[in-house]
Order: C-alpha cells, then sequence, then structure tokens
C-alpha cells in the first residue's frame, strides 16, 4: 500500500532490488524488468572513435561542464537555494518547470560517470570527472536540501506560489518536473551506485503515490500533469527498485488522459484516451513523451491493446507528420504537430527535444517488438534533427530546426530563433541534449528476449556487448560511418560450440549491400535481409570477421505528393545524412532562386577542411530569372517566365544538415525546386 503519512521514511540502499545491482545489466537510461515480455532487451556498447565519439568528447569537455555556471546564471540552482531555506531574493525564471534544467544536467552528467564499457578507457579517476562528480554531489545536496518533509519538491510551488500544490495541473508541470527528478536518481544510482539523489526521488514518488489516483480509491486527486514525462519516469523507478506500485501509478497517469481532466484539449494530449486515438496531435514533446510512457508499460505488462496502440500511432506519425530529418512539430504555436502531410520548411517548428523524444520513444519500440524500423528513425533523426541542435563547438543551441531560412529573413535570436543562441530562456533543450548524448551508447545494440543473438542498431568504431543465456558475447567494430559505408566486425569473445545470429540492421535507405563473412561476399540476392535485418547465424570462433558494406551513393528524395510545401522539390541525401544549402557557399547570391538541375549527376567531395571535416556532394543548379512584375507579384499562368531557369549555371554545394549555423548567418534550405 502507498505511503500516506506526512513525513515518508528515506529509503535505504538495502530497500533497492538486488537485480540492480552495478554489472546486473547494461548502464542506460532503459533496463527492462526480468519478466517484460519485450522482443529484445538493451546490450552494452563503447564508442571508441568516429563520428559519435568527436560528438560526445565536445559533449562530456564543453557542454557538460558549463552545465552548473549556466544553471547558476540562470538562476536554477538560487531556486533550490529558496525551496530549502538557506538563501534570500526572489524566484528566478519565468516558468514553473525551471527545476527540470538541473535534473536534466544531474542526469547527463551521471552518464558521464558511467564506468567504461568492455575496453575502459582508464579515464573514471581523470581530474575532470573528479570535478563532474563533485559538481553532481554538490548540486544533489541542493536538491535533497530543497525537498520538503512529505517528498514533495517543487520550486516554483514552494516559492513563487506559497507553497500551493496541485492546483494548477494544466500549467504547473509539477509531476513533469518529478519525472525528471526520477530520471536523473535513476541514472545516478546506475552509473556511480550512489543513492542519495534515488532517495529523494523515491520519497518524491511514494507522496505522488499518496495523492494520485481513481475516485474510490483513497487518493484525494484524479488528475494527470499538462505534461506528460512522469510516466516513463515511474516505470523506469519500478525497474530500479522493484516496486510494483510505481509501475500501477505509471499505467494509471497513462490512462487518465483523454478523460477531460485538463479541459479536453489535444494540446496536453486531452482529447482523446490514447487506446483509442488513431493520431499523433498536440503539442509534439507532449504526446511523444506519454508515448513513451505508455511503451513502457505495454513492456512491463504484456498490455496488447496499449501496445497496438503505440504502434499506430507511430505509423501515423512516419506517415504523415514527420518531417525528412526527422524532426518533429509543424507549428510555432502550440509547438504541435499539425494536420496530416503539413510539413513546411521555414516554419516548420521541429523543436530540438522532441527529436529527443522520438529517439526515445523509437527506442522502446524497438525493444517491445525487435522491428527494424524504429532502429531506421533514431538513426534518421540522430544525425539530422537532433544533432543540428547543438553547434558543433557544443557551445550553443537551436530550440526548432527549420529546413529553410530565406534571403534576407531577420531574426531577433530568442527560444524560437533559427540562429544559434548560448542559452535559452526556456532552456529545456541543451540539457536533453546533453543527457541523450551521455547516454547514447545504450541506444546501439540489443539482446533477444531468448538469448539467441546480438542485434547492432547503429554503427560506431568500438564494441558490443551482449549476454546470450548467461554466456557473454562481444563485436568488435570498426568503421568511418556515415562518411564510408564499410563496416568491419570482428567476434572477440563467443560460446563455444554454440551458434548464435548477429543481425545487422540494413537501413531503410538503403538499397544496394554486400556482407563479407569468412571466405563468401553476399550481396542482397543471396543474402536477404529479413524485417530490415540481415541475420548470420553460425557457430562463432574469436577472430571471425564480417565486412559489411552500405553502398553510399548520393541520391535526391521526393516527397509524398500531399506535402504541398515541396511539391516539385527535391532533397540530397547520402547515407543517413540528409544535406542542405548555405548561402555562405554560394556567394554569387541568395538561395530562393536557386534550382537544381537533376539531368546532372551528384558529385562527392571529401573536406576534411569544412566544419570538422565532411563530405559534401556537389549538385549542378541555376539561378531562375526572376522578371519584375512591379507592385503586384502575380501573373497569368499561361506563359510563366519564372518556372524557366536562366542559363546562368551554378555548383551547388551541398553540406549534411547537422552542420548548418555554425558560420556566418544566412540562408538555408533543404528543399531545392527542380529545373
Amino acid at each position: 500500500m502507498p505511503r500516506t503519512d506526512s513525513a515518508l521514511p528515506s529509503p535505504s540502499r538495502t530497500d533497492v532490488s538486488a537485480a540492480t545491482e552495478q554489472g546486473a545489466a547494461p548502464v542506460g537510461p532503459v533496463r527492462l524488468g526480468p519478466d517484460a515480455p519485450a522482443a529484445l532487451r538493451p546490450a552494452a556498447a563503447q564508442v571508441r572513435t568516429g563520428f559519435w565519439h568527436a560528438r560526445r568528447e565536445v559533449n562530456a569537455h564543453t557542454s557538460i561542464p558549463q552545465g552548473p555556471a549556466l544553471l547558476e546564471s540562470a538562476g536554477n540552482l538560487h531556486n533550490l537555494r529558496l525551496a530549502a531555506g538557506t538563501a534570500q531574493g526572489e524566484f528566478q525564471g519565468g516558468y514553473p518547470f525551471v527545476d527540470t534544467d538541473v535534473y536534466k544536467w544531474l542526469e547527463a552528467a551521471s552518464w558521464q560517470l558511467a564506468p567504461s564499457g568492455p575496453s575502459g578507457d582508464g579515464e573514471e579517476n581523470s581530474p575532470h570527472l573528479r570535478q563532474l562528480a563533485a559538481e553532481v554531489e554538490r548540486i544533489i545536496a541542493l536538491v535533497a536540501d530543497a525537498q520538503q518533509s512529505d517528498g514533495y519538491l517543487n520550486t516554483w510551488f514552494q516559492v513563487r506560489k506559497n507553497g500551493e500544490r496541485y492546483q494548477d495541473l494544466r500549467w504547473g508541470h509539477e509531476l513533469y518536473c518529478a519525472g525528471h527528478l526520477i530520471q536523473a536518481a535513476v541514472a545516478h544510482h546506475r552509473a556511480t551506485g550512489r543513492d542519495e539523489l534515488l532517495v529523494v526521488a523515491r520519497r518524491f514518488a511514494d507522496h505522488l503515490d499518496s495523492v494520485f489516483g481513481l475516485p474510490g480509491s483513497g487518493r484525494p486527486i484524479d488528475g494527470v500533469d499538462g505534461h506528460p514525462e512522469v510516466e516513463t519516469a515511474l516505470v523506469e523507478l519500478y525497474r530500479e527498485t522493484g516496486e510494483r506500485r510505481y509501475l500501477d501509478l505509471a499505467g494509471y497517469f497513462v490512462d487518465r488522459y483523454g478523460h477531460g481532466l485538463l479541459g479536453g484539449e489535444a494540446y496536453c494530449q486531452d482529447r482523446v484516451p490514447l487506446r483509442e486515438a488513431v493520431t499523433v496531435e498536440g503539442h509534439a514533446v507532449r504526446q511523444l513523451y506519454l508515448l513513451a510512457g505508455a511503451t513502457d508499460v505495454a513492456t512491463e505488462t504484456g498490455d496488447a491493446e496499449l501496445r497496438s496502440a503505440a504502434e499506430r500511432l507511430w505509423r501515423a506519425m512516419t506517415t504523415t507528420k514527420t518531417h525528412l530529418t526527422g524532426g518533429l512539430g509543424a507549428h510555432h504555436d502550440e509547438e504541435d504537430f499539425g494536420d496530416p502531410f503539413e510539413l513546411p520548411n521555414e516554419r516548420a517548428y521541429c523543436e530540438t527535444c522532441a527529436a529527443i523524444a522520438s529517439i526515445q520513444w523509437s527506442w522502446r519500440m524497438a525493444l517491445l517488438t525487435g522491428e527494424a524500423r524504429y532502429s531506421d528513425l533514431i538513426e534518421r533523426t540522430l544525425y539530422n534533427g537532433f544533432l543540428a541542435g547543438v553547434s558543433l563547438d557544443g557551445e550553443s543551441w537551436l530550440y526548432v530546426n527549420p529546413l529553410q531560412v530565406r534571403d534576407g529573413h531577420t531574426d531577433p535570436g530568442g527560444d524560437q530563433s533559427a540562429r544559434r543562441t548560448r542559452w535559452f530562456r526556456c532552456a529545456c533543450c541543451p540539457p536533453n541534449v546533453m543527457r541523450l548524448l551521455a547516454g547514447l551508447e545504450h541506444y546501439l545494440s540489443s539482446t533477444d528476449a531468448g538469448g539467441q543473438g546480438l542485434q547492432i542498431h547503429q554503427y560506431v568504431t568500438g564494441h558490443y556487448r551482449g549476454d546470450l543465456a548467461g554466456t557473454p558475447v562481444t563485436v568488435s567494430a570498426e568503421t568511418d560511418y556515415p562518411w564510408h559505408g564499410a563496416v568491419s566486425l570482428t567476434v572477440e569473445e563467443t560460446p563455444r560450440e554454440r551458434p548464435w545470429t548477429l543481425s545487422l540492421r540494413i537501413p531503410q535507405w538503403c538499397h544496394e549491400y554486400r556482407v563479407r563473412c569468412g571466405d563468401r561476399t553476399y550481396d542482397e540476392a543471396d543474402a536477404p535481409v529479413t524485417d530490415g535485418w540481415l541475420r548470420l547465424e553460425r557457430t562463432w570462433a574469436p577472430g571471425d570477421r564480417v565486412v559489411l558494406e552500405l553502398g553510399l551513393e548520393p541520391r535526391l528524395t521526393a516527397a509524398d505528393p500531399r506535402v504541398d510545401a515541396v511539391r516539385g522539390c527535391v532533397a540530397i541525401e547520402r547515407g543517413p545524412l540528409v544535406y542542405c544549402l548555405e548561402q555562405v557557399d554560394h556567394p554569387g547570391g541568395g538561395l530562393d532562386d536557386v534550382v537544381i538541375d537533376t539531368a546532372h549527376p551528384l558529385a562527392v567531395k571529401q573536406r576534411p577542411d569544412l566544419l570538422g571535416g565532411v563530405t559534401t556532394v556537389v549538385a549542378t543548379g541555376r539561378r531562375r530569372a526572376v522578371p519584375d512584375t512591379g507592385w503586384w507579384p502575380y501573373r497569368s499562368a499561361d506563359a510563366d517566365p519564372a518556372i524557366a531557369p536562366s542559363g546562368e549555371s551554378v555548383e551547388l554545394t551541398a553540406i549534411p544538415y547537422y552542420a548548418w549555423a555554425n558560420r556566418q548567418d544566412g540562408s538555408m534550405r533543404v528543399w531545392l525546386p527542380t529545373s
């Protein structure tokens, strides 16, 4: 039964389920319960060098270390001191959810402190990590001091609202803040084995369990938060502690959306119960966080109806409401999805947090179902819609990620700017990026529930390690992906005289591949892909080598004709990367009048000198003839000269979309009109 006393006892270290002791499972944000009826389970991985190692190094040595100073200057830490009664002054920050910036930073820092993988680099005791550990300890102490005796913790309501609680669930974000606190606590416990923050989180979760429930349950409030997030956090707390009531509370919250408790608005997922919904709608991040939580509940309980709803809504999202970059959100107003096929360019919202939420949800769907398509979307979003959100130097950010910035665009800056910003008034995205990059190794590989094989979802240079029915297996990888398509895999540790299956994801965009295993080479004709997986089953021996070669020829992509915003346009892609044009690479003029000549082949150029080292795609284009029409920009369509390009040929240099807005301000576009 939930605790109902006003002074909740602090859970001790011995309260934590023995199943979650260090080393029992890979360290990461999702750790399935032992009886969860899921197809796959996360496996351990380590990124050693290459593309993602470079991005994670910037995150580890630049972005994350800046966090405490930025949280101090923005007032987040000051608010915790106010709530604890150890400081005086005014509440700082205009939003009730500013505590979450602290919690997301704590989660990012905790993953950074996690022990190294199977080929550790020996940095656990470096001065850099010792300093980070000290900052984490200091900020956890501030959080603990701010918590009230019954477990409640929210600086906005403790300081700004004179202690009022749960009076404004639609906008107050109390449970949203609790969710991020719980996730930070689980991360800290998994990464370090320490329970100071977990004690705080459990006391808050116990408080919530005593307050929220169905009518007749003995709990005073039947309600949900206007911003879902606590649901997936509660499931993870259940997985960490074995306390079933946390899972039950998460299920209660998931099922109470759509019953008018928040006014019946789609914006906060209250228009229709999730089990009955036919498409994603409303605020994109709220929808995706709710779906991640619902998928977690379905994964642990085997709820077939909830799983079916998640599969249905994921398909509706990908087929009608996802940008080429994996970005989500058509409207700046209310940050929502918009209508089917409403996918604008310059007004695309594509919030960085929505890309992160999409990755988190798709990973849970991949584990639940075992289907590769979910990791296809993760890859697309990681390399494009997500990674564009942080600058190459790790010091500035994009809140929104449009697919076009017009010539002459004026931008006042701020949260919804198309220009990179040092920090935001609503700073949800930067620490969210930090925590995903710090925990990225968790999203790379899995083992199947029966312990029959290892699945590689994302290709990196490093190690993948799984447990096959109690026997370890380790595969090392070397690759220059995404710049080159060859991935060399070597079996290092394997069960003796027992066959198992190495499954390699063949990306949805890849139409030509070869795999060399031993002294034989296979192509798509004699090594077919099933449900996105190339499965290689054999009795492996240490030293066995597999080389996968994915075709990376640049390609032109067209959208569904119902996407009005890009009809008659194409985009350039190569491998998992979406490309764009930037004005800085085309000094002869702007980009609004450029068309691409699809009759000319695309060329690839290696540019180690550009944007940290990228592969560009070079195309042939022309500048459209734009006649002077006087004061009225419309004319008869009978003989419209604007549809015909002039004779001026232009070399178009396309860079990876993730790298845009790292040089001088100017126009940018992904979708190019064809001549």
